[in-house]
């Protein structure tokens, strides 16, 4: 039988520095109780359940998030299957089946504006409920300093400010996947591109050229630019690319994992009256991403 912990819940979608301070919260206040402490998250957005057409548009994926997560130095991760079940369970129900009788939940850390359970509740109410079951409901203590939350990340990343999303993220915004074959013809003007298959459900940034840092198979790291958009220079039609250029490396790339890291956005996605002048431009890309990711070393 597992101890009793000290635990929170939530979606936690990107992890970002407001979830990192309610998870810091839990694992001091599990230290001083000489308890666990428990991160409780879901493997699906709720919306993903209740309306099958629903695509949602991630800050991290569930493979990033239980990583997120598990670097913030919790004790234990449980990802509840979010299922149509589990949404009709009342916040009393749910403290009771799950919390307390299946993950032995003593304190449960909230944050302040955080709601679940079917009809939800004001604070004052899950501590009453609480108290029907026996778990101590407590208030976090707030991100002092900055509005952080995973909306408005979005929206910068929207507006292709990684920048201020990075900042409230506390660390680069990261698109992940296999490189996948592309048209190829960057190698033939000097710009030679990983192709990268994305997740679908993971929110893709404005489009444009952004200052990327590429690592390949967690084992070597690059500098590099990104190029997100529908390449229409070359004609691309409705097809979404999304491709990155390593500068100083060569070798095959096809079916390896990579992650790119994203720095700074340089520009708009374009379209140039030819092939020669889309070299040009990116020439001075690169010159561009060079500078701004020196200045983030």
């Amino acid at each position: 039988m597992e101890r009793q912990c000290v635990a929170t819940i939530g979606f936690f979608d990107g992890v970002h520095r407001g979830h990192q301070c309610l998870v810091s919260q839990v694992c001091r206040l599990a230290h001083e109780c000489c308890c666990p402490s428990l991160v409780v998250t879901f493997d699906k957005h709720p919306r993903q359940v209740l309306h099958a057409d629903y695509i949602p548009q991630l800050l991290s994926t569930l493979t990033e998030k239980k990583a997120l997560l598990m670097a913030s130095g919790i004790d234990r991760l449980e990802v509840l299957p979010f299922t149509v079940e589990l949404s009709r369970l009342t916040a009393l129900q749910f403290m009771q089946q799950v919390l307390r009788d299946k993950l032995q939940v003593k304190t449960l850390v909230m944050g302040y504006d955080h709601r679940f359970g079917c009809g939800g509740g004001e604070f004052a109410d899950y501590v009453e409920w609480g108290r029907q079951t026996g778990i101590d409901v407590v208030l976090a203590r707030e991100l002092e300093g900055m509005k952080v939350s995973s909306s408005r990340i979005r929206r910068f990343l929207a507006e292709g400010d990684v920048r201020q999303a990075n900042m409230l993220l506390g660390y680069p915004y990261a698109l992940q996947g296999v490189v996948v074959s592309g048209h190829q013809v960057g190698r033939h003007i000097g710009f030679p591109t990983a192709n990268l298959k994305v997740q679908e459900d993971k929110l893709l940034p404005a489009l444009g050229v952004y200052a990327v840092r590429v690592r390949v198979e967690d084992e070597a790291t690059y500098d590099g630019m990104l190029c997100i958009g529908h390449r229409p220079t070359l004609n691309n039609g409705d097809e979404l690319s999304v491709e990155a250029n390593l500068f100083d490396f060569s070798g095959d790339l096809y079916s390896k994992k990579v992650k790119l890291m994203l720095v700074d956005r340089l520009r708009d996605e374009q379209s140039f009256p030819s092939v020669q002048a889309l070299q040009q431009q990116l020439e001075q890309d690169a010159a561009h991403a060079r500078r701004a990711l020196n200045i983030e070393h």
